[in-house]
């Protein structure tokens, strides 16, 4: 599977696991949006590093070709599958601890013993 299937399949997952398995809907939110706006910069800035800087090498056959910031616009969507996931992987943690306390569980973490 080349780099470019990869990133579309990841992306397409996640959007599966978003709406379908958390039921998160975190990419339906535009404070998603505005967040990812911010980490894409981010992103994109580093991208620009490394692949201008030819510390990262992408075989032009494995790619689309185009490139954004020297990269390939491939790394932007696994940017965004990553960011996606994470932030709705939280949402739905947040969720279920929130729900066991309103039932009146116990969801305080135990401290370890060091001894």
């Amino acid at each position: 599977m080349t780099y470019s299937a990869l990133a579309v399949t990841a992306v397409l997952a996640v959007l599966v696991v978003d709406l379908m398995v958390y039921r998160t809907r975190m990419v339906t939110r535009p404070v998603f949006w505005v967040a990812y706006a911010i980490i894409v910069t981010f992103q994109l800035l580093m991208n620009g590093v490394l692949t201008g800087l030819d510390v990262v090498v992408y075989d032009e056959r494995a790619i689309w070709g185009p490139r954004i910031a020297y990269a390939p616009a491939e790394d932007l969507l696994f940017g965004f599958a990553m960011v996606t996931l994470t932030l709705a992987s939280w949402a739905a943690v947040n969720r279920r601890a929130n729900t066991a306390r309103r039932r009146g569980f116990d969801t305080d973490t135990r401290r370890s013993s060091t001894r």
